[in-house]
């Protein structure tokens, strides 16, 4: 079954978040905009705050999908987590930040695969 990018994307977050519940954290935001951008989920860890940019792929023909967080994605979250922050400011005192990557890799047939990377900037 072929999905559109969209639902492609959805489908990973809907993932992600579930695996990050089973994970213990408590999930907060889900798909914050502004005019800067788009943060994909946002949780607590513990005494984290985690914002968590979530890719997914059929495939790995142009690379892994966490491949596609450049250093340049990461400075852009930084950002988009300070403008986070500045906002809900209730929930995320005295919280130090975290920045993740789950990078799902979803082909055409099987099951999906999922990778957590922790604290990538």
């Amino acid at each position: 079954m072929d999905l559109s990018t969209r639902d492609l994307g959805d489908y990973g977050e809907r993932l992600a978040c579930r695996y990050l519940l089973a994970q213990g954290l408590t999930i907060i935001d889900r798909n914050w905009r502004c005019a800067r951008g788009e943060i994909d989920v946002v949780a607590v860890d513990g005494l984290e705050l985690v914002v968590c940019e979530v890719k997914t792929r059929t495939s790995e023909a142009f690379g892994a999908p966490f491949e596609a967080v450049t250093w340049r994605k990461q400075r852009r979250l930084r950002r988009l987590a300070g403008l986070w922050r500045d906002e809900h400011d209730e929930l995320a005192r005295g919280l130090a930040l975290r920045i993740d990557v789950i990078s799902i890799l979803r082909p055409r047939t099987g099951r999906a695969s999922l990778e957590h990377l922790r604290g990538v900037c």
